[in-house]
């Protein structure tokens, strides 16, 4: 057995409201391993978890995404082997030294990529390939509009799209993160409190307007996206960041263009193990040959996870923390 330290809530409320317990591990059941955490995602919907905006069941472990090692490997088990780096994205109880995960939930990790790096990413990472590689093939030939550029997902799109050879113009809300678009891949940057982002996309394709709008701000921006589109042009509203767009007259997609709108989940496009494999693999190999590079925020000890919650509801910095077991 293992000795564990972990980072439970009991009640809702802020950061103050963390424990820290020590427990046990027993040891991996069939179709399970143990893993040894060594570096674990913070991200911005823990927050919402632990205030009570949106529902858990308690007393709860926060946490969706980390790397590890396997220490020990239960009956069955083939695919991974002890000494192996693994990730995962979405398997909640993320914050522990130590936990028993069933292989179908982890992802072998290739060398020579930060664990850091991994744990902040790995499921926007998995987003950004499903919206580029598979609800749409994203070409060179392509003019997109990512809004929140400079954002978690934002920045990966943009650094995956110009490897791709795409153009690229992205919404931003300061100058400061106008530069950091334009660094890491966007053509043009539209700082949307200064601009209308719809005039300022129509003066930058010359009145051509975008292929595909990607969305994840969602009620701010959802119908003047539908004004950036070209003819039969793709709207993928993928996030709520702002809350969810107003309802609308479904007409409106003729009038503008006979566009096309889809609202997907990563959860639809990981239905099964091969595609979760494939997904992940995708992501980690533009990681591994340096097409994409993660900005990650710092790093906070697992006992001072309220000061990783603290930072993160900040929203002042880029970046997000990672939690060190």
């Amino acid at each position: 057995m293992h000795t564990n330290l972990s980072a439970n809530i009991y009640q809702t409320g802020d950061s103050s409201v963390f424990k820290l317990d020590t427990t046990l591990i027993e040891k991996p059941k069939a179709q399970q391993v143990l893993l040894k955490q060594t570096a674990i995602g913070v991200n911005y919907i823990d927050t919402y978890f632990r205030s009570g905006l949106y529902p858990i069941d308690l007393p709860a472990t926060l946490g969706d995404e980390a790397v590890g090692t396997i220490e020990q490997v239960g009956e069955g088990v083939t695919e991974f082997s002890v000494g192996q780096r693994v990730a995962y994205s979405a398997a909640k109880g993320a914050y522990t030294q130590y936990r028993l995960i069933d292989i179908n939930e982890i992802v072998p990790v290739p060398d020579g990529i930060d664990d850091t790096a991994i744990a902040t990413s790995l499921l926007r990472g998995m987003t950004v390939e499903y919206l580029f590689c598979r609800l749409h093939t994203l070409t060179p030939d392509d003019t997109i509009l990512i809004h929140a550029a400079a954002g978690g997902v934002g920045q990966i799109a943009c650094q995956w799209a110009r490897s791709i050879g795409a153009t690229v113009i992205g919404t931003v809300g300061s100058n400061e993160k106008a530069q950091l678009a334009k660094n890491i891949g966007c053509d043009y940057v539209i700082n949307y409190r200064e601009q209308n982002f719809v005039k300022a996309v129509d003066d930058i394709t010359h009145g051509q307007k975008v292929d595909v709008v990607y969305d994840g701000v969602g009620k701010e921006t959802f119908m003047q996206s539908l004004d950036c589109l070209r003819v039969r042009g793709l709207m993928v509203s993928f996030g709520n960041a702002s809350g969810k767009p107003d309802p609308f007259d479904v007409l409106e997609l003729s009038k503008k263009g006979s566009l096309f709108l889809t609202r997907p989940t990563l959860y639809h496009y990981t239905r099964n193990r091969q595609e979760i494999l494939e997904s992940a693999a995708r992501y980690l190999n533009m990681l591994e040959r340096g097409h994409i590079n993660i900005q990650v925020g710092p790093s906070f000890a697992l006992t001072d996870v309220a000061k990783a919650h603290d930072y993160l509801e900040q929203r002042t910095t880029i970046g997000s923390p990672v939690l060190i077991p």
